[in-house]
């Protein structure tokens, strides 16, 4: 392909990708208040955007909620948008672009679906934004540690001893958790032999086999440093109301606290695509033929993320949340010895099986 092409390439799928994640982010809301409300025996929202349909028993709504996500942010639009007066007003507006823009560049290196070619455009050897990135992983693991910027300059900017206080904690946790973050991701390249996501969803596609079976402990490393770094419940201190009036960002109002809110659920569902594609499979499972019909791919990974959203919203709603002290003590006493012990151990027998010492085991 030329230049000019990949270039081509990369702006359809990415307007694509950022597309559909800007508007799962608003979905993803709505999904969460009506199972939050299922959980809690609760009325979610069910009034917005409802359609009547005449019954014997009264009018039912159908749709009820379903255009919540758009009168929110229509409010956010027309809230009053302050700013402290002691404020840096160039970092206090930068700090919100910050948290947001990571949380889409993730997906940069996500494989969505099987190769193919539309006319002269080829999409191949996987559908992404930027296929056959070598260092994909190591990419990944780049743009996550931006969204500490945004975090602690929004805390700092905004003048406020609860907003540096909450912006302190922000970055002390999201620190902590990301070195255990960071090492339950060498599981998955030492057994793919590479740091490029589509090769790691290939093998796990040619063994049949989830690397969530293989690294079973490596996965749920991954899950609790994936709600950490999100802070998500039971992680959320920064937002503890009876603890520091919603930490950093209790200075931001309007839109501009509307994007600490997108990144924080865009945030989930990258990092909800980030575990289907090396623990799940990718577009690979539960239904066949994805080479054959790329499109079954897409929906494969896409049952994954749901049911990633859906394992985040449920933990949210049954989970007691932690004392500081004890977050910080699961970080570092507990998942990162942890995870470097699985690290080190993982490599053993990969050495081990590529000696012929484990062969006739198996």
């Amino acid at each position: 392909m030329t230049p000019g092409q990949i270039a081509l390439r990369a702006l359809i799928v990415g307007f694509i990708v950022s597309f559909a994640v800007i508007t799962g982010f608003a979905y993803t809301t709505l999904l969460e208040r009506k199972v939050l409300a299922r959980l809690q025996h609760r009325v979610g929202p069910n009034r917005a955007g409802y359609i009547p349909i005449p019954g014997r028993s009264g009018e039912r709504r159908f749709l009820g909620g379903f255009l919540q996500p758009a009168a929110d942010a229509v409010k956010l639009f027309f809230k009053e948008d302050f700013r402290p007066s002691a404020a840096d007003p160039w970092i206090y507006t930068l700090a919100p672009m910050l948290a947001v823009i990571p949380a889409i560049l993730i997906l940069a290196v996500i494989p969505w679906m099987h190769g193919f070619r539309l006319g002269n455009l080829i999409f191949e050897p996987y559908f992404a934004i930027a296929p056959n990135v070598n260092v994909g992983v190591l990419f990944i693991l780049a743009i996550t540690s931006i969204g500490i910027y945004g975090v602690v300059l929004g805390g700092w900017a905004s003048a406020s001893k609860y907003s540096v206080m909450g912006g302190i904690r922000a970055s002390a946790q999201m620190i902590s958790y990301e070195l255990a973050l960071g090492l339950s991701l060498l599981p998955p390249i030492m057994l793919a032999g590479s740091m490029d996501l589509g090769e790691i969803v290939a093998v796990q596609g040619e063994w049949k086999v989830p690397f969530a079976l293989l690294q079973p402990i490596a996965a749920v490393i991954f899950y609790i440093g994936a709600l950490a770094e999100l802070q998500r419940h039971p992680f959320d201190l920064l937002e503890a109301e009876q603890e520091l009036s919603s930490g950093y960002n209790v200075e931001y109002g309007g839109m501009r606290f509307g994007m600490f809110f997108m990144a924080e659920y865009m945030k989930m569902i990258s990092l909800s695509a980030i575990f289907a594609t090396l623990y799940l499979g990718g577009y690979y499972g539960p239904i066949p033929f994805a080479e054959q019909v790329p499109i079954i791919g897409l929906i494969n990974i896409t049952i994954k993320i749901v049911a990633s959203l859906f394992l985040m919203i449920w933990i949210r709603a049954s989970w007691p949340r932690f004392r500081y002290d004890q977050l910080m003590a699961l970080g570092w006493k507990r998942l990162l010895p942890l995870s470097l012990a699985n690290v080190v151990l993982t490599a053993a027998v990969i050495i081990l099986f590529d000696e012929g010492l484990l062969a006739s085991l198996f």
